[in-house]
């Protein structure tokens, strides 16, 4: 009985460690906004895009089109809709990460050249002192 305390109160220990860490936070901060993203895309697509495009092919609503084998109702429209907001997510996703990249890779350009350590200070100084000698 004490060996299975002893495993749990290590596998708790483990959990939270685990849990704790701060990836772990930041993925579930991502997965909540990435939940609420598909949200916004998902009614875009819905209620804006698909719409849109109905009208403009001759007022076919998306969700209707289906193809009908035997009794099974193969919902080709509602299809097209899903590939549609996993267009939209993909494309945003690529827009942010180049973004990202752009300005994560500006900051590096920005950054200051390393601070000159004493040694290498002295050295210069010998070097420059050594040049005034020969001329």
């Amino acid at each position: 009985m004490e060996k299975k305390n002893n495993k749990t109160k290590k596998f708790l220990e483990e959990f939270k460690k685990f849990i704790s860490k701060g990836n772990v936070l930041d993925l579930a901060i991502a997965v909540i906004i990435g939940n609420s993203f598909n949200a916004i895309v998902t009614s875009l697509v819905n209620d804006v895009i698909m719409p849109l495009v109905g009208i403009i092919i001759g007022g076919i609503h998306f969700d209707t089109i289906k193809i009908t084998v035997g009794e099974a109702d193969i919902m080709v429209g509602s299809f097209i809709q899903h590939v549609v907001n996993f267009l939209i997510v993909a494309f945003t996703i690529f827009v942010v990460i180049k973004t990202f990249n752009k300005l994560n890779h500006r900051k590096e350009e920005k950054k200051e050249l390393p601070k000159k350590t004493d040694d290498v200070i002295l050295l210069e100084e010998i070097r420059d002192l050594l040049k005034t000698r020969e001329k």
